[in-house]
């Protein structure tokens, strides 16, 4: 038996030193010292050894199965030594070269423009609420008097999910549902993704953005909705810009208004970006229809309201002077850089 382990001894020594990589050091491991490797073969032959003799192969044996350890555990340091050091000879850092820059995110021409007219209205006290893009016929249209043989509805361009179910067309659901709610005075703006089923091109695109803003109060006339516009269009293009109302239609509002402001290129004398008219149009707008408040479950007789509707797109190709809407969605590094 002595010379049994004595020999298992020797094998493992040679074995352990011709291993070159970490497998083939566990692949002796395994095979001396595992549940079915050789040692263990060996205690099981135990049984055969006599009584009085047991002790001392027992001992033999621990002493083997020690000593196989430690030849595994010094050559694998030895091991881990040697590939530590070729690996810092293969990923050499030269600590003296300029440390590469971080490229550092910022916000898109959207957000810029969106957070410009958030930070407006809320310093006039307006609340931002958001909505459901997935909406409900009902609110989309229905609440928003656009009954379903209106012709608007047919100009909306609609994407359909089912026929109650629509991809929303602007935010005004977020005032029908906002209303419905009853908590009077109403005081926000809604910005939001929109979609319509446009092709798309230098100004339209079938998935856009809007922000529509809603008043409801007592004693609300078309009047406060001039200043508010005018507040805003001074906010957002300098003290120096001038608003135009011109006669429009819209089902929500009665009565509606498209709304210009003068060129802030030129300063209403006429130019190219104005297209020689000195006015550029920005927004609708109006009093909201009495029909809208009854649906919404508010007595337009002692209430009244106003509502307008901005394209976010349309002030941030305005304000950046960008001539192409597809240019904010083609996410080219070299254009969004530079706001």
């Amino acid at each position: 038996m002595k010379e049994k382990l004595e020999q298992i001894k020797a094998e493992a020594t040679v074995q352990i030193q011709a291993a070159d990589i970490p497998e083939k050091l566990n692949d002796v491991r395994v095979k001396f010292l595992g549940k079915k490797g050789e040692l263990t073969a060996v205690l099981k032959g135990m049984k055969d050894v006599a009584p009085e003799d047991r002790p001392k192969i027992g001992q033999l044996v621990n002493d083997t199965r020690a000593a196989i350890e430690e030849m595994l555990e010094e050559r694998k340091m030895k091991m881990e030594r040697a590939i530590r050091e070729q690996k810092m000879k293969e990923e050499v850092i030269d600590v003296t070269l300029p440390s590469r820059k971080n490229l550092m995110g910022h916000r898109h021409p959207n957000t810029i423009a969106q957070e410009e007219v958030e930070r407006i209205f809320v310093g006039m006290g307006y609340e931002v609420v958001e909505g459901p893009e997935v909406e409900y016929d009902e609110y989309n249209f229905e609440k928003l008097n656009i009954p379903a043989d209106h012709p608007a509805k047919d100009e909306q361009d609609t994407f359909y999910i089912n026929k109650e179910i629509v991809l929303r067309t602007q935010t005004s659901p977020v005032q029908a549902r906002v209303m419905e709610q009853g908590k009077l005075p109403i005081r926000i703006i809604s910005p939001g993704r929109v979609f319509r089923s446009d092709e798309v091109d230098a100004t339209h695109s079938p998935s856009f953005h809007q922000i529509e803003g809603l008043v409801i109060d007592k004693n609300i006339s078309f009047a406060d909705l001039k200043g508010t516009l005018e507040v805003f269009a001074k906010e957002l293009f300098g003290p120096d810009t001038k608003t135009k109302f011109r006669p429009h239609h819209f089902p929500f509002t009665e009565p509606s208004a498209e709304v210009d402001v003068s060129c802030f290129k030129c300063g209403g004398k006429g130019c190219r970006f104005c297209k020689g008219s000195g006015w550029i149009e920005i927004l609708g707008c109006g009093m909201v229809h009495p029909h809208v408040l009854e649906m919404c479950g508010i007595d337009p007789k002692e209430y009244t309201g106003f509502a307008f509707g901005v394209g976010l797109e349309r002030i941030a190709l305005l304000k950046y002077e960008i001539d192409d809407m597809r240019l904010l969605y083609e996410n080219d590094i070299r254009f969004l850089k530079q706001f």
